[in-house]
């Protein structure tokens, strides 16, 4: 079974999609009591709209209770799949109808002539037009008809909307009250989820279903992570001699011995392995194992991928042997491999933490309301083309990722970056 595929007819996150604005999550600035959307319901009224965000937050959703509200037709399209000739046979039929709320999901799929199709319905009124997109409409929507358009932003759920979520539909869902649910935990849900309520309530579901028939649940980010890691693939016995091979090879090279690299380097060949294969594991030994240390190992290695892709055998054994006796004679930094995966951990662990608006890019006037770009400070206007600025999102303002080595090149960083942060970083 899929991760996210769950086991009934209708996923958890259909059955308990919300039926009216009172149940929306996450959104109080659109549909909370001085929300901007509930006040046009309110006064009978709704424009046409283009609804900004991540996936999994209710876009369609909202959508829908918009059409209901204002009690009109609903069509939807999806700009995946649909052209000009679907738009303009909604269109007819919005005239036949008078009015009609059409929903076009991922509307910046829509091509400049498709979106144009939608101007005059528009204009006219005989459509009132929602669309969906999780990209910045201020590039993916032609001018012209988002100017005729309401651009309202939905965020993505907080820990504590998701977790209100949990508690709703535990309530809500006739499954989900058969049991007896106890969440010991929900940092890995939450983590995973990363604001997502569809992807929340699919791997919650997914979780809930591994107990079966069991009426007792408990919740665990153990549990959790292990559901949602993908399977390894296991590799037969000539498999696993394939890649214990090339493992030999890439910890001689790291190793700093040229004689074993390219031992195990033409056991490969000999053994009839792909070239390509070999050197696309030079180019990622030349950053993970030698990096900073002497950055044109890696120019190196793609040269010599390029070039065993021009000769081929027999005479590509020289190019590899010639990169791989290279990067095993190279001085070693694991410093750049190191960063990247301390990233991936903080960012796993903290989600989807905001670029701070002084960093947004803002071409547009849109864009620029919003705040973006604001206070930047352009490097290049200061001595030395550096100023004392936070680049990093709030709450990791002080994390060390990068700590250079003790090579002579990164000894130049570090000496260099240690001039400019003062005490910000630990280099």
């Amino acid at each position: 079974m899929d991760l996210f595929t769950p086991r009934h007819k209708e996923p958890l996150a259909e059955r308990c999609r919300p039926k009216n604005l009172d149940e929306i999550i996450g959104q109080d600035h659109l549909v909370g009591p001085q929300g901007i959307i509930r006040r046009s319901l309110t006064h009978g009224t709704v424009p046409s709209m283009i609804l900004w965000g991540p996936p999994g937050i209710g876009k369609t959703t909202l959508a829908k209770i918009i059409s209901e509200t204002v009690k009109m037709p609903f069509e939807s399209l999806s700009a995946i799949s649909s052209g000009v000739k679907e738009v303009r046979e909604v269109i007819r039929k919005a005239q036949l109808r008078s009015k009609m709320v059409l929903f076009i999901d991922e509307i910046h799929r829509f091509n400049k002539s498709q979106q144009d199709a939608l101007l005059g319905a528009v204009e006219k009124g005989w459509i009132t037009l929602i669309g969906a997109t999780t990209e910045n409409p201020s590039f993916e929507v032609n001018a012209a008809l988002l100017s005729r358009c309401q651009v309202y932003t939905l965020k993505p759920l907080t820990e504590k909307g998701m977790e209100l979520l949990l508690k709703q539909v535990m309530q809500k869902d006739e499954w989900l009250r058969e049991k007896t649910i106890n969440i010991h935990s929900s940092k890995a849900l939450f983590r995973i989820a990363s604001g997502d309520a569809r992807k929340l309530l699919n791997i919650f579901e997914v979780v809930v279903d591994s107990f079966g028939s069991n009426s007792e649940v408990t919740v665990t980010d153990e549990l959790v992570t292990k559901l949602a890691q993908q399977k390894v693939a296991l590799y037969d016995k000539k498999g696993e001699q394939h890649y214990d091979i090339v493992s030999a090879m890439i910890k001689s090279i790291r190793g700093s011995d040229p004689n074993a690299a390219v031992y195990w380097m033409t056991r490969m060949l000999e053994g009839g392995e792909d070239v390509k294969f070999i050197a696309r594991r030079l180019i990622i030994s030349a950053s993970e194992d030698i990096g900073n240390a002497n950055p044109t190992a890696l120019v190196l290695a793609n040269s010599c991928f390029q070039s065993v892709n021009i000769i081929g055998m027999p005479e590509a054994r020289i190019i590899l042997s010639q990169c791989a006796t290279y990067l095993a004679s190279s001085p070693k930094s694991n410093a750049a491999y190191m960063a990247v995966n301390q990233a991936q951990g903080i960012v796993r662990e903290t989600g989807d933490l905001p670029v701070p608006l002084h960093l947004r890019n803002a071409p547009t006037k849109l864009m620029k309301e919003q705040g973006y770009g604001k206070n930047y400070q352009y490097a290049h206007d200061f001595p030395g083309n550096f100023v004392h600025q936070e680049y990093m999102p709030e709450g990791l303002e002080n994390l060390t990722l990068y700590r250079p080595g003790e090579n002579p090149r990164e000894k130049e960083f570090k000496k260099r970056l240690g001039q400019l942060w003062k005490n910000k970083y630990d280099f």
